[in-house]
């Protein structure tokens, strides 16, 4: 496991440099500049389309706009904004959610490009089940050009596919599950592989009826989800008003200069708060990777823009609402820098093991309340450290039973070229979701346990189920329709494998979602560059349109149980 961790920090070193970021948010920055600032437009028309006031049942397409969005959100609004959050706080300090809010706000302008290309080289031979993504787009745009050409579209259509099937496997499937795993055995003890079990043939049952089933669910569990999470954030956010200022004033001075080392938290640069921040955003709400313009692709539609302006409103549900809300909850709770979890009677022994590595003794826990299997981290005091810009190192470790009985914590192996001086405090460990859930549980005791709980179960679901779809997609590109049950077999297989034990700190699951979400821009950045032009012409000739009055509403919007159900566009 140690050499696969080694691998997974080598590939995201290179994945997710920082000239890599900055590449994405200057694309950002061009896409709102080029687009005459289309997150008013997300905002505003985006807004009227998704209220159903353009829906056609006669274009072509399987959904309506809502439950395009809401198969969209789905797979964007999951456990990234839950677990991603933590993780983003926890490694690189509040800085990172700054870098988070800005991710958002371009990212808007990026996903409008990004599915405006889906929408006009979407495959509608058969309209009622259309087929979409950056694979078709790059494939019949290259394919203009020559039969030559459409080889070589066909090709990096192939790459994007395998990267999406990466993504999916990992990010939209594996991190799901271990996270649901985690929360469900922490506060009910239920073995973290049963839930992936669980999730597997609920998952299964929905995947199988396809897009239109996906479509359907979505619309009415995205919405509900929402507003549950919602509520029970402002409620805690209500309780802790007086901190809210203080907060922001925190987040922003912390984008641009070092935070400091306090309680559970070891410091970070700026540089890491960027890195975090950028990285944590772009997996949550998933802006140019090309993902969920695979769902927005299925919309009932005859004009690309339309779908692509409501896809617009995806970042900013996604990162400038929910995730934010996450964010608050965490830090006015304190649980970001929370205080050490154990005080021993004196620092642990470290003794070394070879050269420049280093062991921990010496460290009972106390009886009665951890069990065996509870995981915590000790701060250590060694070799400068990059990410702090301060001498401290987490040291992680798990319980175990000793001879008589007796817990104590068993400490990984720590390398330093110089002999480290030890803390007497022993901080628990909180990876992803359980970090918030413990949050809101500061707050009322067991809201976390519940809310958290039942909201990772909602979000992976939704999640798993719209990530699905697009890997389903993927493997139709690659291998055609035959390969769909193979596909889906496997992939609810990899949802109990995610809960078998196999990952077990925040570092490692960060290390693999990074891999999943960082192929994928690689794949699909230079598609939106090549033929961003057409997206940004087309966008222009829709807004004339709109604003000369030459296209309009068609109808009242319907009802909100038809809107939900998709009953407004079925013939």
């Amino acid at each position: 496991m140690d050499a696969f961790n080694e691998f997974l920090v080598a590939a995201n070193s290179v994945l997710w440099a920082n000239s890599v970021l900055f590449i994405i948010l200057g694309s950002g920055i061009l896409f709102t500049v080029w687009s005459g600032f289309s997150q008013y437009r997300a905002l505003t028309h985006g807004v009227a389309v998704l209220r159903g006031r353009y829906d056609d049942p006669n274009d072509p397409g399987a959904i309506n706009h809502f439950q395009a969005l809401s198969a969209a959100l789905s797979g964007t609004v999951g456990l990234g904004n839950i677990g991603g959050v933590a993780i983003a706080i926890t490694l690189g300090g509040p800085g990172a959610i700054f870098w988070m809010w800005i991710v958002g706000i371009v990212g808007m302008a990026l996903k409008l490009t990004e599915v405006t290309l889906s929408m006009l080289y979407r495959n509608t031979d058969d309209p009622d089940n259309p087929h979409g993504g950056p694979m078709w787009v790059i494939s019949k745009s290259l394919a203009r050009h020559g039969p030559g050409w459409a080889k070589v579209g066909w090709i990096v259509g192939a790459i994007f596919c395998i990267t999406c099937l990466i993504s999916t496997m990992t990010a939209g499937n594996m991190f799901q599950a271990w996270n649901v795993g985690e929360v469900t055995e922490l506060y009910f003890g239920v073995p973290s592989i049963f839930s992936g079990i669980v999730l597997a043939i609920m998952v299964g049952s929905v995947i199988i009826g396809g897009i239109k089933r996906i479509g359907a669910v979505a619309g009415r569990l995205v919405p509900m989800m929402l507003m549950l999470y919602m509520i029970a954030a402002i409620y805690v956010l209500i309780i802790n008003i007086d901190q809210i200022p203080a907060m922001f004033a925190l987040i922003v001075k912390s984008a641009f200069l070092p935070a400091e080392a306090t309680g559970a938290f070891i410091g970070g640069t700026a540089g890491y708060a960027f890195l975090f921040g950028m990285k944590r955003a772009l997996f949550s709400n998933e802006v140019g990777q090309g993902s969920s313009p695979i769902a927005h692709s299925a919309a009932k539609t005859k004009e690309p823009v339309r779908e692509a302006v409501v896809a617009g409103l995806e970042p900013f549900i996604d990162t400038i609402v929910v995730c934010t809300l996450t964010a608050m909850v965490i830090m006015s709770t304190g649980m970001w820098n929370r205080d050490a979890a154990v005080q021993l009677p004196a620092a642990p022994v470290i003794n070394p093991i070879g050269e420049g590595s280093w062991q921990i003794y010496d460290t009972t826990l106390p009886p009665n309340r951890w069990i065996e299997g509870s995981q915590f981290y000790t701060i250590v005091e060694a070799h400068p450290n990059v990410q702090s810009k301060t001498n401290l190192h987490r040291v992680s470790g798990v319980a175990e039973s000793g001879p008589g009985g007796e817990l104590h914590v068993a400490w990984s192996v720590f390398s330093s070229p110089e002999k480290p001086v030890t803390r007497a405090e022993v901080f628990e460990s909180l990876p992803g979701a359980t970090l918030t859930a413990r949050a809101f549980d500061r707050v009322t005791p067991g809201l976390g346990k519940w809310l958290v709980t039942v909201a990772s179960w909602l979000f992976a679901i939704s999640t798993m189920i719209s990530w699905s779809y697009y890997g389903e997609q993927s493997m139709i590109y690659l291998a055609g329709e035959r390969s769909v049950v193979t596909y889906k077999i496997l992939f609810c297989i990899l949802c109990v494998v995610a809960t078998a034990g196999i990952l077990e700190t925040d570092v490692e699951l960060d290390n693999l979602t990074g891999i999943g979400t960082g192929v994928m821009l690689f794949a699909n950045l230079p598609i939106m560059w090549l033929l961003g032009r057409q997206a940004m012409l087309a966008y222009k000739d829709y807004i004339q349109r709109l604003d000369d009055g030459r296209m309009g509403p068609g109808h009242e919007p319907p009802s909100l149980e038809d809107l939900i159900s998709g009953r407004d566009v079925e013939n």
